[in-house]
C-alpha cells in the first residue's frame, strides 16, 4: 500500500454590544482556573504599555548580547515571555552550557519554547536533563536531540521526557540506514516515518510529529488511510499543512469528519468548499460543530449576511478559531476609536485577520496613522490590510519618508494611503525617495532608519 502511496464610531452601537460580553465573561471565569497556570509566570499583561515596552526591550537587549540572536527573533522571543532582569536567563544560560549546549543550540531551544527563560531551572530544564542522563544518554546525543527536538524539554512526566526522546533517536538512527535494508522488523513508527521521509516530508516536521501526544505515526492501518487520504488531495508533503491534515485524519473517525462536514453544509457551504477550505486550514475540522456555528453566528450579528460570513471563513478559515468574546472586543474596540459599523464590517471583509489583531495594536497605529498622518478612518478602512503591518519596520520608515517630503515642501500632502504603505518597496522608493535624492539625499537614511525621524 505504501508503495502507492508513495507514488501517487458609535455609542449606540457599543451599547448594543455589551450584552454580548456578559456570557462570555462568565464563561472566561469558569474555565479561569485553566489559564492560570499559562500565564503566571508571564505578568507583563498587568503592566502599564510603557512598562511593558521597558521589559521587551531589556529582553532584546539581553537576547541580542548574550546569545548573539537577531533583532528580529529576539523580539519575537519577547513576545512570549519578557523580563526586567537577568538573574534568572543567565542561569539558564549557565545551565545548558553545563551540558555542552552551544550557544548557537541554546538559541534553537529558547526560541521554540522562551517561557524557560522566566521559570526556575532547577525545577524544569535541570531535572529533565539530569533524568536524560540518568537513563543513558551521551553528551553528544543529548545536545544533538534536544536541539532538534527543543519540545523534549517542554514536556511533563517521566515518560513523556525520556520516551520521546528515545522515539527520535530512533528515527535519527534509522535515517543513517540504507533504505534498502530488511524493514521487517522495523515498528511501526519507524516504517511510518520512513514512508513519511520518502514521501518528502522534512525532518523538522517528522520530529515534532514524534513527540505529539495524538502519536499520529504509531499506528498503522489508520496511519496507511490518512497518509493515503492526504496525498489525494494534493497536499504538499514539505509543507506543515500536510502534517496538520494528517493530524485531523488520523484523530477523528470517518463519522466525526461527517460530522463536521454537515456542520458546515448547515451553514450553507457546499461539500467542495468545505474541503476547500480543509486544504487552506487543516485545523478548520478540529473544531466542535458548536464553536464553527458559534462563529459563525457571532459575525451574522456584527451585522454581517450569511453569504459574507461564508466568503470570510473561505477567505480566512482560521476566522473559525476566534473565540466569540474576541469578536466582540474587536468591533468594540474600532468602534471606540471612531469607526462606524459599517466602515467596521468593510474592514472585516477585505482583511479578516483584524479580528485577530490586540486591542492595544489597532489602537496604537489608528492613533498614529489618524493624529500624525492626516488620514481619516475611512482611509484605513478601505486599506485595512495596513492595521498589520510592523509599526517600527515598515509603517514608521514610510511614513518618515512622508513627512520630510512635506515639511520640506517637495510634496503638496500626505498621499493617498495606498500609495504610501500598500505599494511596493521598490516602487515606493522609486517615486518618494530617489525622485527627489538630489534636493533631499538623506531620505534614503530616513527610510533606513539610519537618520533620527521626525516628529
Amino acid at each position: 500500500m505504501f508503495s502507492l502511496i508513495l507514488h501517487g464610531r458609535r455609542s449606540r452601537e457599543l451599547h448594543r454590544w455589551r450584552n454580548l460580553k456578559a456570557p462570555v465573561l462568565n464563561l472566561l471565569l469558569q474555565n479561569a482556573s485553566a489559564f492560570a497556570y499559562s500565564f503566571s509566570s508571564v505578568t507583563a499583561a498587568d503592566l502599564s504599555p510603557e512598562d511593558e515596552r521597558k521589559r521587551k526591550s531589556f529582553t532584546v537587549s539581553y537576547l541580542v548580547d548574550s546569545l548573539g540572536l537577531t533583532t528580529k527573533l529576539a523580539e519575537s522571543i519577547s513576545v512570549k515571555a519578557s523580563f526586567e532582569e537577568k538573574g534568572n536567563p543567565d542561569s539558564v544560560l549557565k545551565l545548558l552550557r553545563s551540558y555542552g549546549f552551544t550557544d548557537l543550540q541554546i538559541s534553537s531551544i529558547i526560541a521554540t519554547y522562551p517561557r524557560f527563560l522566566i521559570e526556575n531551572p532547577e525545577n524544569t530544564l535541570r531535572a529533565k536533563l539530569h533524568l536524560l542522563k540518568l537513563n543513558g544518554a551521551s553528551s553528544s546525543e543529548l545536545t544533538e536531540i534536544v536541539t532538534k527536538v527543543p519540545k523534549i524539554l517542554g514536556g511533563r512526566g517521566h515518560f513523556s521526557t525520556t520516551g520521546y526522546f528515545d522515539y527520535v533517536k530512533e528515527v535519527l538512527q534509522d535515517q543513517g540506514k540504507s533504505s534498502k535494508s530488511p524493514k521487517g522488523n522495523q515498528t511501526n513508527r519507524a516504517r511510518n516515518v520512513s514512508v513519511l521521509r520518502e514521501l518528502g516530508v522534512p525532518q523538522r516536521l517528522l520530529l515534532n510529529l514524534l513527540v505529539s501526544k495524538a502519536k499520529p505515526v504509531c499506528g498503522k492501518e489508520r496511519f496507511e488511510g490518512s497518509v493515503k487520504k492526504i496525498v489525494e488531495m494534493g497536499f504538499d508533503p514539505t509543507s506543515p499543512k500536510f502534517v496538520n491534515a494528517l493530524y485531523v485524519f488520523y484523530e477523528l473517525s470517518e463519522k466525526t469528519l461527517e460530522q463536521k462536514v454537515d456542520a458546515y453544509k448547515r451553514l450553507g457551504f457546499s461539500v467542495d468548499e468545505v474541503w476547500a477550505i480543509f486544504k487552506k486550514w487543516p485545523y478548520s475540522l478540529k473544531y466542535s460543530e458548536k464553536k464553527i456555528t458559534q462563529t459563525f453566528e457571532t459575525l451574522k450579528r456584527c451585522g454581517l449576511t450569511e453569504e459574507e460570513v461564508r466568503t470570510i471563513l473561505k477567505k480566512y478559515p482560521e476566522c473559525v478559531g476566534t473565540s466569540e468574546e474576541k469578536i466582540v472586543n474587536s468591533f468594540e474596540t474600532f468602534l471606540g476609536l471612531g469607526f462606524r459599523k459599517d466602515e467596521f464590517l468593510m474592514i472585516i471583509k477585505r482583511h479578516p485577520q483584524c479580528l485577530g489583531l490586540a486591542a492595544d495594536t489597532v489602537k496604537t497605529k489608528t492613533e498614529f496613522l489618524v493624529k500624525k498622518m492626516g488620514w481619516p478612518l475611512k482611509a484605513i478602512a478601505s486599506t485595512p490590510i495596513v492595521l498589520g503591518f510592523s509599526l517600527e519596520k515598515f509603517i514608521y520608515p514610510r511614513c518618515n519618508v512622508i513627512k520630510a517630503l512635506v515639511s520640506k515642501g517637495l510634496i503638496g500632502g500626505v498621499p493617498a494611503i495606498s500609495s504610501v504603505l500598500t505599494s511596493s518597496k521598490d516602487r515606493f522608493l522609486k517615486v518618494f525617495v530617489k525622485k527627489h535624492e538630489e534636493v533631499s539625499p538623506e531620505l534614503n537614511s530616513i527610510f533606513t532608519g539610519a537618520c533620527v525621524s521626525i516628529d
